[in-house]
């Protein structure tokens, strides 16, 4: 229930997002999310992909730092009420959440979640009927 994705480190210039998509973008690899966390100085790009070893293999190639992490995918209703349920029942846990994001598809929001205890989360949110989605149910939309 997990999926994998790629942190890229990038400095915060204009243009250095460009290449990064660029280099993926000549490997046809499909980006299904995409979120930046900038400081004045860096930035963290965060990359749900198609292929997440393939686009870290050639975005290394290219000089990019880059590592793949673990994170949950979950599709609920694109209502605040909804995320602040699933955000509950992990705080009710005592399950931190190290970042989040979330994108939109009709009625629907995909809500991404690292947490400091990926294991835990999946268990408290399946106890709780959330629905999660694997990387290939997640590539679908």
């Amino acid at each position: 229930m997990v999926i994998p994705q790629l942190s890229v480190f990038i400095e915060n210039r204009s243009g250095r997002l460009t290449e990064v998509l660029e280099v993926l973008g000549r490997e046809d690899i499909k980006i299904t999310a995409l979120t930046v966390a900038d400081t004045s100085e860096f930035g963290i790009l965060r990359l749900i992909v198609s292929d997440s070893e393939k686009a870290k293999e050639v975005l290394k190639g290219q000089s990019f730092t880059v590592n793949i992490t673990n994170v949950i995918s979950v599709i609920a209703p694109n209502e605040a009420k909804h995320y602040a349920r699933l955000l509950r029942i992990l705080s009710d846990r005592d399950i931190s959440i190290e970042y989040t994001y979330a994108f939109a598809r009709g009625s629907k929001a995909v809500i991404i979640l690292r947490c400091n205890n990926n294991e835990e989360a999946i268990k408290a949110l399946k106890e709780n009927e959330m629905e999660l989605l694997n990387a290939s149910e997640l590539f679908k939309i």
